[in-house]
């Protein structure tokens, strides 16, 4: 029992702090693509912008207004959806894709965050559950330059842009995955020496300690 008792494990506290950043360290790359909050005007229309800009902004059907702090919240307070703009949160909201350097678009509120690319920009999937590539101006060169063929030979169309923009995304998609799970296995890694060395720094302590008390 003394034995066990010599030799119980206690963890010094700056070797406990470096555990805890190194664990911070790790959930934080994990979740950082999902910490990014929607910008004030997300899903807002350019010309739209003074608009949603007073500190108290009226629903667009006159039915009630509601603080600048409530726009985006993801709550509906308005029930044609004018303090959504940018969330799902609304049946009858409408997000607007800005999609510079190609044409703008409104889409349905229940095309947002819906891990579907809709807007060439990925304006639409800002959760961050999937990263959607800025693919508009790669679009519209597609689209303007009709002499481009594929590998085959073959003329590219419209179809193919966008055939070409899913396949993009996938491959990004996959690309993040792997960054994650190396960064979180370096991370663990480093987690892991960490507390090696913690345990065997306080082992040679207890010994040298030992030593001292026999002396």
């Amino acid at each position: 029992m003394a034995l066990a008792s010599r030799w119980r494990f206690r963890l010094p506290i700056p070797c406990f702090l470096v555990v805890v950043v190194l664990g911070c360290s790790i959930s934080f790359l994990g979740t950082s693509s999902l910490s990014d909050a929607p910008s004030l005007f997300l899903g807002v229309a350019p010309q739209d912008e003074e608009y949603f800009a007073a500190e108290r902004i009226a629903c667009r059907d006159g039915s009630k207004s509601f603080r600048r702090d409530r726009l985006n919240d993801g709550f509906c307070d308005c029930p044609d959806g004018t303090d959504e703009p940018g969330t799902s949160a609304c049946p009858e909201g409408r997000f607007y894709c800005k999609n510079v350097g190609d044409k703008p678009i409104l889409l349905f509120s229940s095309r947002v965050n819906d891990h579907i690319c809709d807007c060439c920009d990925g304006s639409d999937e800002n959760d961050g559950s999937i990263t959607c590539p800025n693919t508009c101006s790669l679009d519209a060169d597609i689209i303007k330059q009709s002499a481009t063929h594929d590998l085959k030979g073959r003329k590219m169309t419209q179809n193919d842009s966008g055939v070409y923009r899913k396949r993009v995304n996938l491959d990004d998609l996959i690309l993040r995955q792997t960054e994650l799970r190396v960064a979180a296995f370096v991370e663990f890694f480093l987690a892991v020496c960490g507390i090696t060395f913690c345990f065997i720094r306080q082992r040679n302590k207890s010994r040298t300690r030992n030593r001292r008390q026999r002396s």
